[in-house]
């Protein structure tokens, strides 16, 4: 790659020019006079051309300068233009938020907390991914993704929001539980189909506190990313589902799903997000994040 001439002395070069003098300049840029004088040498010295004529009182350009001083001129205008770009961003919500979200996440309310979000400002762009997949922040360029997970969470470099504490419970259909007897123990649940989140593992654990940690190992009948999939199945009588007690409250309340083992309270997950850092955070990005949280809440 080419040299570069060094910017910072042609901003100077300008500045002498439009102030008529080096100790007008000097005194507008708060510096001493000889340095900048060297300043403006070392420029001549690299372009090997000189740029100003200097007397006692003034200076002027020569030829060479008179080519010179507009690309100096514009790249000052530039750089304040991209400050000005850059104060924006930071002054109102604005430009692309990317981010990542599971897809029972987006049925559970994120979808439209997102959406209102992107209606209230519209200079926002959200780019969104929505996956199952376990994403890599950093790698992928995303500013946020929202995770569900069981505690303990995993040690992260990265900045993590608390969005949502996901309580859930064993839910079947009536016309399910009259074909078996009722479970009143994990032990009778062998007997029953049951359902499941999927997982790149293929190892199906449902987790309980009854006070202690109780894992209760099963073979789904079916297995699916998709939240809705998985409440219809339980729906139509499949099997036994574990689901956020959020998603099944209407079904329970008009009793086309019934609480199963409700003396067994199942361990709770975490609804957060993550992001690389608080440090630098444009406002497009913070805003998202607190409509997250009011959305959640």
């Amino acid at each position: 790659m080419d040299n570069l001439t060094d910017l910072n002395n042609m901003y100077l070069f300008a500045k002498v020019v439009d102030h008529g003098g080096f100790t007008a300049a000097a005194n507008a840029l708060g510096l001493q006079t000889s340095m900048l004088s060297r300043r403006i040498s070392a420029l001549e010295t690299e372009l090997s051309v000189r740029l100003l004529n200097r007397n006692s009182r003034r200076v002027s350009l020569t030829d060479a300068g008179r080519l010179f001083y507009p690309h100096c001129v514009a790249l000052v205008e530039e750089a304040r233009s991209a400050k000005t770009a850059i104060d924006q961003t930071r002054a109102s919500p604005q430009g692309i938020v990317r981010i990542s979200c599971p897809l029972g996440v987006l049925q559970m309310g994120a979808r439209g907390i997102l959406s209102q979000y992107l209606v209230a400002n519209p200079s926002v762009r959200i780019m969104l991914d929505a996956t199952n997949r376990r994403v890599d922040v950093i790698e992928e360029g995303l500013d946020i993704a929202l995770r569900v997970r069981l505690p303990p969470l995993d040690d992260s470099d990265l900045a993590l929001l608390p969005l949502l504490t996901s309580h859930r419970i064993l839910v079947a259909s009536p016309a399910l539980l009259a074909k078996h007897a009722p479970p009143t123990h994990l032990d009778d649940l062998t007997a029953i189909p049951t359902l499941a989140m999927a997982n790149s593992n293929e190892k199906y654990r449902w987790h309980f506190m009854v006070p202690h940690h109780v894992v209760f190992t099963h073979q789904p009948r079916l297995a699916t990313d998709d939240l809705e999939t998985l409440l219809d199945a339980a729906l139509r009588g499949v099997g036994v589902a574990q689901l956020p007690l959020s998603s099944v409250q209407t079904d329970l309340t008009q009793g086309r799903l019934v609480q199963v083992l409700p003396d067994w309270p199942s361990r709770s997950g975490s609804l957060h997000a993550i992001y690389p850092s608080r440090r630098g955070m444009v406002p497009a990005v913070r805003s998202v994040l607190d409509a997250l949280l009011a959305g959640f809440n």
